[in-house]
């Protein structure tokens, strides 16, 4: 039991003690602070029908945690898939693997750990509530109550679920990312989507969110009359704020299969664990061997020679950027296991003969999305394969790797569009094509951004998964490519982050060299 406990204290410190971590904690921050809308924001988060609740501590504490159970969800996933591959790398698990921990024991303690880091955040959210619910009070007491209870009830089960998730993924499929990503992408859309009609459907809520909006949405239908009907939104909905009616919400009593239900889902999990131990390698990983020939020794008839240095050749100075670029590009095409360009030629097949709206809305977001792992470590690579000083002790390494880097990374991503690029060029829609290519340049950029201040690429990976998400839930502060709202202020916008990106990205490399 010591041990036990030991681990999941030195894997928690290790992790909230990292730079990402606190940059994380930073977005959490801002992110947090936009679950409740001020009172003249131009957006909603829970909104039924023209109704939106009373600033009173129910609506603080259920709304947050509402928002909590869905979004940290969603990105806190990313944050903690790869307790596993971080033991392998860094060789901690091979010592774990000589200790008398059981795989069991060691595997749950990894669930626990990432738990804790999820509850961190989590944690900061909640105070964040409270700390909005003293900057926007309308004259309402404040109750303590009305927020530990729903973020005890509705978050901390969800989180407990993803913890348990990632950690199921890296037993099983651990070696292939972007078929975690796939797969969490998948199961995250059905659980959200999922819904039942008959008595149950609010305890196989993992989200636990239901019966908060059902019984929201019965508060506000008290109000209409009987021939009218409300629909419920949770998330970012821009507009239409100014004419919201007001109605008071002051939380419901769980009922006690609902709060068994919860404690379900954690026992659900534990037992997911304690099935698939017996897949859990113990860190006994066998390394990629490659097939040597056996060379040749080629004996020379003529004997060795005298090298007259005068006479050889003089070497030719060549400083080119597209062998570099060249070298870059074969980098991302080779990354991964080659059947998954089987799924990008789908994609860019079914770019070529959907509806170019269906095609350019849903597919092309898609489809970059699963280039994340090819992108994620487009400048990370060379710290994590400590090469950083080999690479960049180069000639001129800022204009020509960086830059190569960058050339190589919108080659790809241009030409996974070019069937839709293709479609647009045949329609002479100029606006669709540049808002395309710069979306390209957008998701480069991003990850060069993210990669060079972060040093890890974790966060690309979130950031990414959040800003796909969003686009195909259609929310047009995100939209990148010009799929939902294709207009010059958008792509004005997007050229601003993108000349941002790159500005502050070269600075901060050109220090990092400096030193």
């Amino acid at each position: 039991m010591r041990s036990f406990l030991t681990i999941i204290k030195l894997d928690y410190l290790t992790r909230i003690r990292s730079y990402s971590f606190l940059i994380t904690l930073c977005a959490t921050l801002a992110i947090s602070y936009t679950f409740v809308p001020e009172p003249n924001a131009s957006y909603s988060t829970i909104r039924i029908g023209d109704y939106v609740g009373n600033y009173n501590s129910a609506w603080f504490g259920y709304v947050t945690a509402m928002m909590s159970s869905v979004f940290l969800s969603l990105i806190g996933f990313y944050l903690v898939n790869n307790s596993i591959q971080k033991d392998v790398k860094t060789k901690v698990g091979q010592i774990l693997a000589t200790t008398r921990i059981k795989n069991f024991s060691y595997l749950l303690s990894r669930v626990f750990s990432n738990f804790l880091v999820l509850i961190t955040i989590v944690c900061i959210t909640f105070l964040m509530s409270i700390l909005l619910f003293i900057l926007y009070n309308d004259g309402f007491d404040f109750e303590i109550l009305q927020f530990v209870k729903p973020y005890v009830i509705i978050a901390l089960p969800a989180i407990f679920w993803i913890s348990v998730l990632a950690v199921l993924f890296e037993v099983i499929i651990g070696r292939y990312t972007v078929i975690q990503n796939i797969l969490f992408f998948v199961l995250f859309s059905f659980f959200l989507l999922f819904s039942s009609q008959d008595k149950m459907k609010y305890n196989l809520d993992v989200f636990g969110n239901k019966i908060v909006m059902n019984a929201m949405e019965e508060s506000v239908r008290k109000l209409l009359p009987a021939h009218k009907t409300s629909k419920m939104t949770i998330g970012y909905v821009l507009g239409n704020t100014t004419k919201a009616k007001k109605f008071n919400f002051e939380g419901i009593d769980f009922p006690s299969s609902f709060i068994a239900s919860r404690l379900g889902w954690i026992f659900f999990g534990v037992l997911l664990i304690a099935i698939v131990t017996p897949f859990f390698h113990r860190f006994n990983t066998k390394e990629r061997t490659s097939s040597t020939k056996t060379k040749q020794h080629i004996v020379s008839s003529f004997g060795s020679r005298e090298v007259i240095l005068s006479q050889l050749p003089k070497p030719q100075i060549d400083q080119s950027i597209l062998p570099l670029i060249k070298t870059e590009l074969f980098l991302l095409i080779r990354k991964g296991n080659k059947w998954l360009w089987m799924v990008n030629a789908i994609g860019m097949i079914l770019l070529a003969f959907l509806n170019i709206e269906v095609a350019h809305q849903m597919v092309l977001p898609i489809l970059w999305f699963l280039q994340v792992h090819r992108l994620s470590d487009l400048t990370t690579k060379e710290l994590e394969n400590d090469v950083f000083y080999f690479t960049f002790s180069a000639f001129r390494p800022l204009r020509r790797i960086l830059i190569s880097q960058i050339i190589a990374g919108v080659i790809l991503m241009i030409g996974l569009a070019f069937p839709l690029l293709f479609l647009y060029g045949c329609l002479l829609d100029i606006n669709a094509l540049m808002f395309i290519l710069l979306g390209a340049i957008f998701i480069v950029f991003l990850a060069l951004f993210l990669g060079i201040f972060t040093q890890t690429k974790k966060l690309f990976e979130i950031l990414f998964f959040f800003i796909t998400y969003a686009n195909i839930n259609k929310i047009p502060v995100f939209d990148y490519f010009g799929g939902i709202s294709p207009n010059r202020m958008q792509i004005l916008y997007v050229s601003a982050l993108v000349i941002g990106f790159g500005t502050m990205s070269f600075l901060k490399r050109r220090s990092d060299l400096r030193r």
